[in-house]
């Protein structure tokens, strides 16, 4: 009844949310079943659409689309087509993101890029990625390391919850494995073919989408002209908007960011063209400093 009851107050089923998720689920399974009539380079770049178009789902799934109904909604953006990161761990790590009272402070936000001090593997990892053409090809295996060094603390602090998120995502990639057997795809033809590139892909969104200043929370940004990659990060590249509508689904932001665009500005949202100006701009350029600017300042 609850559950009924939220869908109404969210309004009707979001459509254009699930077919989105019936092309990604399909084009997978297309995509693996055929890799060996598809040429390396082409396999490559529709491996890489699809791994960072299913993240972009999930992070619907999270914010209540398509069916504002959390079990039907969790259970769309389920599926660890990237193998590695459990959806319950980026549930309450995304939800945790929103909620922070110091968006970027990441003594406060479990999903900023920036380091509280100099020094050490954190502050080495945080200059590699530091340019755009560092995040991209460098963040991957990064996120995947510190990702494992997290969890393994996690293991000792909290055995029984690290059991509960992990149980039903290790299934779920058993899964996986099982169809990439029978499809003839290896393991690690995947990782290069779909994992790497579609991380790497999604890390062109991430990079620029929030700079710390402490004059607002978190100063978020918008690239206004997303074209293809709109779709692709179903309009999360209006950030900006997004953060001060999260429930809203992807298709109605364009509209959103229209209307209160001018107010956004005038209130510190960070405006970008399109990707070719963070590209031209941030390629082998550091967009800003990796150690947050409180920390900067309390040393002061």
């Amino acid at each position: 009844m609850a559950g009924r009851q939220r869908s109404r107050q969210g309004g009707e089923i979001d459509r254009a949310t699930l077919i989105v998720a019936i092309a990604i689920y399909g084009g997978w399974l297309a995509a693996t079943a055929w890799h060996a009539l598809i040429p390396t380079p082409l396999l490559i770049l529709i491996g890489a659409w699809l791994i960072a178009w299913h993240g972009s789902l999930q992070h619907e799934t999270i914010h209540g689309h398509p069916t504002h109904i959390a079990a039907i909604d969790r259970a769309i953006g389920f599926m660890p087509l990237s193998l590695w990161l459990p959806y319950a761990l980026y549930h309450r790590s995304h939800l945790a993101h929103h909620g922070s009272a110091a968006i970027t402070d990441p003594r406060e936000d479990p999903e900023s890029r920036y380091v509280i001090r100099r020094g050490g593997l954190a502050w080495l990892a945080a200059r590699i990625q530091s340019t755009l053409l560092g995040h991209m090809l460098a963040g991957p295996p990064i996120a995947l390391a510190r990702f494992i060094g997290t969890e393994a603390r996690r293991v000792i602090a909290e055995p029984a919850q690290v059991a509960r998120d992990w149980l039903p995502h290790l299934i779920a990639v058993a899964f996986i494995l099982l169809w990439l057997d029978h499809v003839g795809l290896s393991p690690g033809r995947y990782i290069l073919t779909f994992v790497y590139p579609g991380m790497a892909l999604t890390m062109l969104r991430s990079y620029a989408e929030h700079r710390a200043e402490l004059s607002t929370i978190g100063r978020a940004a918008s690239v206004e002209r997303g074209g293809l990659f709109g779709l692709l990060f179903l309009n999360n590249n209006l950030h900006a908007a997004h953060h001060e509508r999260p429930g809203l689904s992807w298709h109605r932001l364009p509209a959103y960011h229209r209307h209160h665009r001018a107010r956004l500005i005038r209130e510190g949202a960070i405006l970008y063209a399109g990707y070719g100006e963070i590209v031209r701009r941030f390629a082998l350029r550091a967009h800003d400093s990796p150690l947050h600017p409180a920390v900067e300042q309390g040393a002061k």
